[in-house]
């Protein structure tokens, strides 16, 4: 029987970083749903196609294919073939992902994608409905948070230690923006489960939240 852990949360929350590093000491095969929506979005953005063209977007969907390979424990997404973890954090990316994530036939085929990875291996997945909707059996669910304020700080540290042109109030905004869509979509909204632990990381080092999901973790695995 495989092991699962489901992490939601919103954007900047630090899901995928914490997912990694816990993934790493558990000996978990970390899934980064949110790097498949993004590839995705990728695809979308590629082929010049605004946000307010649904068809499109499902069209451009049905003919990406978006995989994940495994080397050495770190996961590569693919998109028709290519590499295209280089692309993907982009903040034009992540917008459109979070716009292309909410329709159905978007998300279905993804869904599917995820499931079949968690049903035949120890996973650790992180998204915005993983405890909800991708792995409702998931043996531990965590809701990870923190303020919008806290989320864009640490986001303008990382662009401008990337050295790229960015403004704060503008990051704190659009995370807003997309914290409010990816809540009040009407497929798969992110929101807390029911049986979630709630771990806000907003007055937290990376450390400690590290350490504290890890050792929730061994307790629901009886180590």
């Amino acid at each position: 029987m495989s092991f699962n852990v489901a992490i939601d949360g919103p954007a900047g929350a630090g899901k995928s970083t914490i997912a990694k590093a816990v993934a790493k000491k558990m000996g978990l095969i970390y899934v980064d749903t949110g790097a498949m929506y993004r590839a995705n979005a990728l695809y979308i953005l590629r082929n010049n196609v605004g946000k307010n063209d649904r068809e499109k977007m499902i069209e451009l969907s049905r003919e990406a294919d978006v995989t994940l390979k495994f080397d050495g424990g770190e996961q590569a997404v693919f998109l028709n073939g290519e590499n295209v973890n280089p692309f993907i954090r982009a903040e034009e990316v992540g917008n459109m992902a979070s716009v292309s994530s909410a329709i159905p036939e978007v998300r279905k085929a993804i869904v599917d994608t995820q499931k079949r990875i968690a049903l035949d291996n120890d996973v650790i997945m992180d998204g915005r409905d993983i405890g909800t909707v991708v792995l409702p059996q998931a043996d531990l669910k965590i809701y990870l948070t923190a303020s919008s304020y806290e989320r864009a700080k640490r986001r303008y540290k990382e662009l401008q230690e990337k050295g790229e042109a960015c403004d704060l109030e503008t990051i704190q905004r659009e995370i807003e923006e997309r914290d409010y869509r990816d809540m009040h979509r009407e497929t798969a909204p992110l929101k807390q489960a029911f049986d979630a632990v709630l771990v806000d990381s907003s007055d937290m080092t990376l450390d400690e939240v590290i350490d504290h999901i890890y050792k929730l973790c061994l307790e629901k695995k009886g180590n």
